[in-house]
């Protein structure tokens, strides 16, 4: 027997609760399938809870644009439901005079991307206002924040259930036929479902999902790429209040300071690229290169100080080597689906930008 519904969101992180919740307040009738146990168990627990300001990404991207949007929708969202949050700022720090440009072509970029507040300090600048760097310059967002990334998980949800959506735990889907008038949902213990919406928000599996939408042409499904990220976290108190970037790396943002709401600092992440979303050890032996990475900005970082804390893994589009792509999210409008709205790649700055990301598949459906 199958039963009818009319949105499902595949996928119960913060993306795709932010997605669910939307719609939901939108009037929909709303069902999240979740294949793990909890809610936000992959990408959305395993980062750096930083509300980013949206500078590094290209101008014009969605990654700019969303994350730029996103930003303000999140501070307004946390400040409304009390959800744990901090507007701490970060610099961005130059160690090596070479490294100065940088700064000024990150600055010059936010800039076209919306972010006005950026500041450029010399280095008594920087070190007056955390004394214990060590840098020739920095670029001071004041806009960057952290976030409890699970208190925000747990509002979207509240948020779903409160218009009248239902989440599904433990509810893999097997696969999924897309016809003109509905697409036929197969979980993995035989549940037919048949929607009029599907929103794939699977991150991590969502082009292995993808690929398994007979209907689908194979062309609109992106390779995944796997990049580990690991962390280290500070046994003792951390010398700083605002988080500290080196300028960024190709891959990632290089190995940062970041601080939880309870100002415990934790490093990383690095960027180790892996064959599978289940490869989340660390390995206590990668600690030897963090402490040469965190010493260029922090010389004092004592010996033993690193304990390994956690991996996540960031679900890329892109390879080693390659450029790093955009958020890839597209509607019947690109791959000519009805109904169909598949999200790849979304990596980081994806949960600053989740409910910015919510706005624009709500456009893309009434789009159709």
């Amino acid at each position: 027997m199958t039963e009818s519904v009319d949105c499902v969101v595949i996928g119960a992180g913060v993306v795709g609760l932010a997605v669910a919740r939307a719609l939901a307040l939108g009037g929909r009738e709303v069902l999240v399938l979740e294949a793990c146990s909890a809610i936000g168990t992959q990408t959305s627990s395993r980062n750096s809870e930083v509300i980013h300001a949206g500078m590094y990404y290209p101008t014009g991207s969605l990654k700019a644009q969303l994350c730029v949007r996103g930003n303000a929708l999140l501070y307004d969202y946390c400040a409304e439901r009390s959800i744990g949050h901090q507007r701490c700022g970060k610099f961005i720090v130059a160690t090596t005079p070479d490294q100065l440009a940088q700064l000024e072509t990150i600055r010059a970029r936010a800039l076209a991307n919306g972010v006005t507040d950026l500041v450029l300090l010399d280095r008594a600048q920087a070190l007056a206002a955390e004394p214990a760097l060590q840098c020739v310059g920095a670029l001071h967002s004041p806009s960057t924040g952290i976030i409890d990334s699970h208190g925000l998980m747990l509002s979207l949800l509240a948020d779903l259930e409160h218009a009248g959506g239902i989440l599904a735990l433990n509810s893999p889907l097997a696969l999924a036929e897309c016809a003109q008038d509905a697409i036929e949902l197969v979980a993995n213990d035989g549940t037919h479902l048949s929607a009029k919406t599907v929103i794939n928000a699977a991150g991590l599996l969502a082009p292995a999902l993808a690929a398994r939408f007979t209907g689908l042409d194979l062309c609109h499904v992106p390779q995944a790429h796997f990049a580990k990220g690991n962390y280290f976290t500070l046994a003792g108190r951390s010398p700083f209040s605002h988080l500290i970037y080196p300028v960024p790396e190709a891959a990632g943002l290089g190995v940062h300071l970041t601080l939880d709401l309870g100002g415990q600092a934790r490093f990383g992440p690095d960027v180790q690229w892996v064959d599978t979303p289940d490869d989340t050890q660390v390995e206590a032996a990668r600690g030897d290169v963090f402490y040469a990475e965190v010493r260029k900005y922090w010389p004092d970082l004592p010996d033993g100080a690193l304990q390994p804390a956690y991996a996540g893994i960031r679900p890329k589009i892109s390879g080693p080597n390659e450029a790093a792509r955009d958020f890839c999210i597209q509607g019947p409008k690109e791959h000519g689906v009805p109904g169909l709205v598949n999200l790849f790649g979304i990596e980081s700055p994806g949960l600053t930008s989740c409910l910015a990301i919510a706005e624009l598949v709500r456009v893309l459906l009434s789009n159709k």
